[in-house]
């Protein structure tokens, strides 16, 4: 028996690798809208918000926008977390014949089994439960808590309208437009996004925050086609997936239901902010009770994006003071120095750093930040 149960080790462990390899890799493509398309969108509650809720601009809001990519963060140290990013709603028979799912997961669960379902992704009923947790610390007047809660329902609003989190089909793999993910969605919005110009809005009250949420999946479905047909485009104008021109295409084609996403996104947010603190009963917050935040002060430096990469990936920071010296370096785990990717003085604001690893091996890596005033480190992982 003992030379069975090896066996059946061997193949579980085999098994488990196949997964995490897996998983390791979808999280490659699904990393959002990056830093600077979330604080758009998070950013954005600020023209959407009811005059009777003006009292939450801008301490509050800040917090809400600041912490806008904490859950990409979490992927490092939550297994968990990734699955909250991206549902593959196309996988579902029903979704494919009637455009809708069962929205109860538990009765999903009890259809598809567990692991079926937590393969698809779980994105819209993350949104929920963080929608949830922000009505109760509403109730507690737990107002910093609140406005943590309230990020991490803007980062899931925004990746449920990013179209490819929402596809099987994230990566334009199964349509012979393999990479649009990350073209799209960080290095196009990376090159065009202080293009994308919110608006105000009217931020509705949501009588079902559950249909309310699945409803946008369903609307943004679509774009998906939308995203692909952009691509076609852009590459057979260019010729290629690289140059100036490509991206200067793919935004040509795609600008409009592109600024549409983020413009609605923002605004879902906001509704959902509204209606949780008008079901927590309309709490009203002390003006002393959030300090300033410590960003305005210091010098930030952000998560790279995306994380793990193969080549290219970009460092954001926020330079507090005009004219900063700002040095970027990027060392291995034995403390060694393998390339400086800034050091210059800096214009106040925010900035996102282009680092191209080649001639760097696999392996976790170290980025430190050094400012007259801070010293910031962030992990990040290259995988070939």
């Amino acid at each position: 028996m003992t030379w069975m149960t090896n066996d059946m080790n061997e193949k579980m462990n085999k098994k488990q690798i196949t997964l995490t390899i897996f998983s390791f890799i979808l999280l490659l493509f699904l990393s959002s809208w990056g830093y600077q398309g979330h604080q758009k969108i998070s950013g954005g509650i600020v023209l959407h918000l009811p005059q009777e809720m003006a009292f939450l601009v801008p301490a509050w809001t800040d917090v809400v926008r600041l912490h806008a990519s904490d859950a990409d963060y979490r992927k490092a140290t939550d297994p968990n977390e990734g699955t909250r990013h991206y549902i593959e709603i196309d996988n579902y028979p029903e979704f494919i014949f009637s455009g809708t799912i069962n929205q109860d997961l538990d009765s999903l669960v009890a259809e598809f089994g567990y692991s079926f379902v937590i393969d698809q992704g779980v994105l819209p009923w993350a949104t929920i439960t963080a929608y949830d947790s922000l009505v109760s610390c509403f109730q507690r007047k737990e107002w910093h808590n609140a406005g943590l809660f309230a990020a991490d329902l803007g980062h899931y609003v925004g990746d449920g309208h990013m179209p490819l989190h929402i596809t099987k089909n994230y990566n334009g793999q199964y349509s012979g437009n393999t990479g649009i993910h990350s073209r799209f969605e960080s290095k196009m919005i990376n090159r065009y996004g202080s293009r994308i110009l919110l608006s105000q809005d009217s931020a509705i009250y949501i009588e079902d925050v559950s249909g309310f949420v699945f409803g946008y999946i369903y609307m943004n479905y679509p774009y998906v086609d939308s995203i692909l047909h952009a691509d076609d485009q852009a590459r057979q104008i260019a010729g290629s997936t690289s140059s100036d021109l490509y991206y200067q295409s793919l935004w040509n084609v795609s600008d409009s239901f592109t600024i549409n996403l983020f413009q609605r996104g923002s605004t879902a947010l906001t509704a959902l902010i509204r209606t949780a603190w008008i079901e927590a009963g309309k709490p009203v917050m002390d003006p002393n009770a959030l300090p300033e935040p410590e960003s305005k002060h210091t010098t930030q430096l952000f998560q790279n994006f995306p994380n793990p990469f193969r080549s290219e990936t970009y460092v954001p920071i926020e330079v507090a003071d005009p004219n900063t010296m700002v040095t970027i370096q990027v060392c291995n785990t034995s403390g060694v120095v393998v390339a400086t990717i800034l050091e210059e003085k800096v214009a106040q604001g925010y900035h996102e750093i282009p680092w191209d690893s080649e001639g760097v091996g696999e392996g976790i890596y170290y980025c430190i930040l050094k400012t007259d005033d801070a010293v910031m480190i962030r992990k990040m992982v290259v995988v070939r």
